[in-house]
């Protein structure tokens, strides 16, 4: 039950979703802003960005554009807000994937100036959410900030997110499918009506991405790829702003967090170590929370990760040589206060999480292609409301 005032961003003002989603949308950006930053970062997206701006000068708009040098990190949220305030820009349109859309929706909040989110993948929820990841320069996860909403409008064109790689729909897929897995063993038990919706949602995703997944990524624009791609960049993002802070991330992602302090890691995309870290997750479920369900659903779920090219052992995430101390590392950075896996039920040390890591490999290797039913709806006795 909901004993306190709470407060929730649950999703953009306007959303504008399917083909040619961008040039639909054009007639609405002049009245959220008149002189946007047009932030973008890679080389691949570039031609996107200068039509874009082209775009918006055809509007009568006087765009300014600017690039992201290194992941979203108060370096470059600095300088880009110095350009942004003396170029007098009243909007900040981030334009790319989760990293791109993070700071330009943080450098929006710090500034009060209208946000649009244009994803060009469905690697992850970001141009949804009232929350950004910061970075160090180097890449290395430093912490989360909440922002007071979400964007004014987001932008779901299918044709730019077509024109991305592959494997960015496939790390969008496990980064989703981690909504269940840890809000289930973090909020099953809530008695809060919006979590347990929230959480019920997550399991729904779930499901269809297990029974689409490899289908989407086979037919690139088909039926079942709008509906994955929608499902891992959209709704994801409504499942995280219904629950809202109780409809927590977990283990999965305190994982994420402390693989990004090893540079072997940086060339992942972040759902990548997402799903890694989600077998990790069973696995500490397993081996020290007393989840029988768990090995069952580490089971299913490592077959479908294989089937989508997603890593599922240090090997695959291209540590086959990292040291001891190495992940020694990562483990102390996932551990430590105020990290995302102490939203467990149950206490984990460095050295637990350290075994439940090096088991998961070996594991890994031996689970054969025999998914688990998709008829478990819970993880332990208290994952479903």
């Amino acid at each position: 039950m909901v004993t306190a005032l709470s407060q929730h961003a649950i999703a953009p003002a306007r959303l504008v979703r399917g083909p040619s989603a961008w040039s639909s949308s054009l007639d609405s950006i002049p009245s959220l802003c008149r002189r946007p930053l047009l932030l973008g970062r890679s080389p691949a997206t570039a031609d996107l960005r200068i039509q874009a701006c082209a775009d918006l000068l055809q509007l009568g708009l006087d765009p300014l554009a600017a690039t992201l040098l290194f992941d979203c990190c108060e370096d470059d949220l600095q300088r880009l807000a110095a350009e942004a305030q003396a170029g007098r820009c009243d909007g900040v349109i981030a334009m790319g994937g989760g990293k791109v859309l993070d700071a330009g929706k943080l450098l929006a909040h710090r500034l009060g100036l209208s946000c649009i989110t244009v994803p060009t993948s469905a690697a992850t929820c970001a141009g949804w959410t009232a929350l950004a990841n910061l970075y160090s320069a180097e890449g290395a996860f430093r912490s989360d900030v909440a922002l007071d909403r979400c964007p004014d409008l987001l932008i779901f064109d299918h044709d730019l997110v077509l024109k991305a790689p592959g494997h960015t729909l496939a790390s969008g897929i496990a980064d989703a499918i981690a909504k269940w897995y840890e809000s289930s063993v973090s909020s099953g038990a809530s008695g809060d009506g919006l979590v347990q919706q929230a959480v019920q949602q997550a399991r729904v995703l779930r499901d269809q991405l297990l029974l689409e997944g490899e289908a989407a990524l086979a037919e690139p624009g088909g039926e079942a790829w709008v509906r994955v791609a929608e499902a891992a960049a959209l709704t994801a993002g409504l499942i995280g702003g219904l629950g809202g802070a109780r409809c927590r991330t977990v283990a999965a992602h305190a994982v994420h967090n402390g693989l990004t302090q090893l540079p072997a890691c940086h060339h992942l995309l972040h759902g990548e170590k997402v799903g890694f870290g989600v077998l990790v997750q069973l696995r500490l479920e397993e081996l020290f929370g007393g989840y029988r369900l768990a090995s069952q659903a580490r089971r299913q779920l490592i077959p479908f990760f294989r089937a989508l090219g997603l890593p599922v052992s240090l090997e695959d995430l291209g540590l086959t040589e990292a040291s001891l101390n190495d992940l020694n590392t990562v483990c102390a950075f996932a551990v430590q206060p105020g990290s995302d896996l102490h939203h467990l039920p149950f206490a984990v040390s460095a050295n637990d999480l350290l075994t439940a890591m090096v088991s998961t490999m070996v594991e890994s290797r031996q689970v054969e292609n025999v998914p688990a039913p998709c008829s478990e709806t819970s993880l332990s006795p208290e994952s479903s409301p």
